[in-house]
C-alpha cells in the first residue's frame, strides 16, 4: 500500500520557506510516497512549485493574520479533521508548534505523529522532538526527520519560480526601462510586527546613499499597508517619485516576488520572511535584527550578513515590553548598513 505523509506547517512565510531542506531530505526517503502539505493561504504560495510535494492542503480558520488573509470565508477548525481522516494519511510531521496544530492531526486520526515536544502538546505525539532554541528553524526541522531515523544528506535552500512571474518581471523591466548593468537590490523595511522595524528614517539614509552613491535600482514588494510605509520612507528623502525607486507593493504575487528577487543583486531589509526567500534564491542577504534571534532566523545558507547589537537582553523573543525603546534596533545605525551594503557591492 503506498504510504501517504504529511507535512504541517501552515502560515508564514519565512517559516513556510525554511521547510524546503526538509522536504527534499524526505521526498528522497520516500521516493514513491504521496507527500502532502498543510499550508497558509498566502505562505503556502512559496511552495507552489517545490517537486517535493504532491499536493497542498489550504488551512485557513482564521483572519488574524495579516499576511494570511486573502478576504474569502474561514473554514471551521474540525472540517479540516474531517478533511484529513477522508485523506487517509498514515503519517504526520508536525513542524508548526502550536498546541492546536498537534490536536489537529492526534483528531484526525494519523496513526504515526513526530513532532516537537511545545506547549505541553506531547501527549498528541507518537514521536516527541526537543525543539532547540539555539539552533536555526532549518535545523530544528532536519531535527524531526533525524528523531524518525531519516538520513539528512543536505541542508541547503532552494526555491522555484513560476513562468508567467517571470515574464511579468520582464515586462515591468521593460516598462520602468530598468537598465541590466546597474545594481539591483530589493529592500524589505516592514514587519508584521512593529517591534522589529528599524525605522523609516533609517532606511531613507541608506536608499539615498545607494541611489545618489552608488546609482543603484532600489524595489520594495509587499502589501497595501507596506506601499503607505515606502511612500513614507521617500517623503523622508524629501522625495515624491524618483525613477530608480520602484515600488511595487500590493502588485505582485508571492510568486511574482520570487521571479523579482532572483533578478536582485542582493536583499536587505529586517528581521521578515522576504530575506529568507532572498536566501532560497542564493541571493545575498543583508538582515537588520532586533529582539528576535539571530542565531534562529538569520538567513541561511553562506555569504549573507546579519548585523544585531551586542545586548544583554537580546534575544527577547519579544516575550515583554521593551523597557529601552527598541534600542537593539537604534544600535544598528545607517553608517553600519551602508558600510555592509558598500561591502556587498564591491564584492558582488
Amino acid at each position: 500500500m503506498k504510504e501517504k505523509i504529511l507535512v504541517v506547517r501552515y502560515r508564514f512565510i519565512g517559516d513556510t520557506v525554511l521547510t524546503v531542506p526538509f522536504l527534499r531530505n524526505l521526498r528522497r526517503a520516500y521516493p514513491d510516497a504521496q507527500i502532502d502539505m498543510l499550508v497558509g493561504p498566502i505562505s503556502g504560495d512559496v511552495l507552489s512549485n517545490c517537486p517535493y510535494i504532491d499536493n497542498f492542503i489550504i488551512f485557513d480558520t482564521t483572519k488574524n493574520h495579516e499576511y494570511e488573509n486573502i478576504g474569502e470565508k474561514k473554514k471551521n477548525f474540525f472540517s479540516y479533521i474531517k478533511l484529513l481522516r477522508k485523506q487517509g494519511y498514515n503519517k504526520a510531521y508536525v513542524l508548526k508548534r502550536s498546541f492546536s496544530s498537534a490536536a489537529l492531526i492526534f483528531l484526525a486520526g494519523i496513526k504515526e505523529r513526530i513532532g516537537f515536544n511545545t506547549e505541553g502538546r506531547g501527549f498528541f505525539l507518537t514521536k516527541k522532538v526537543n525543539y532547540d532554541q539555539e539552533k536555526h528553524e532549518v535545523e530544528c526541522f532536519l531535527d524531526v526527520l533525524k528523531a524518525d531515523n531519516i538520513k539528512v544528506q543536505d541542508d541547503y535552500l532552494e526555491n522555484w519560480t513560476d513562468t508567467t512571474s517571470v515574464e511579468k518581471v520582464k515586462g515591468i523591466f521593460k516598462e520602468k526601462n530598468i537598465k541590466d548593468n546597474k545594481i539591483k537590490i530589493l529592500i524589505h523595511a516592514t514587519s508584521g510586527n512593529k517591534s522589529k522595524e528599524w525605522g523609516n528614517k533609517n532606511f531613507a539614509g541608506v536608499i539615498d546613499y545607494l541611489v545618489n552613491d552608488k546609482d543603484a535600482y532600489i524595489f520594495h514588494v509587499g502589501t497595501e499597508a507596506d506601499k503607505a510605509a515606502y511612500d513614507q520612507i521617500l517623503k523622508e528623502m524629501g522625495l515624491n517619485s524618483d525613477e530608480h525607486i520602484i515600488n511595487l507593493c500590493a502588485d505582485m504575487s508571492i510568486q511574482d516576488s520570487l521571479a523579482l528577487i532572483k533578478e536582485m543583486d542582493f536583499v536587505l531589509g529586517v528581521d521578515s520572511g522576504t530575506l529568507h526567500l532572498g536566501a532560497s534564491l542564493n541571493k545575498p542577504v543583508i538582515g537588520i535584527y532586533g529582539p528576535m534571534s539571530p542565531i534562529k532566523w538569520k538567513a541561511w545558507g553562506e555569504g549573507h550578513v546579519a548585523l544585531y547589537s551586542d545586548r544583554e537582553c537580546i534575544p527577547c523573543g519579544l516575550s515583554r515590553k521593551c523597557k529601552i525603546d527598541e534600542a537593539c534596533l537604534s544600535d544598528i545605525t545607517p553608517e553600519i548598513v551602508i558600510e555592509e551594503c558598500s561591502k556587498m557591492i564591491e564584492k558582488h
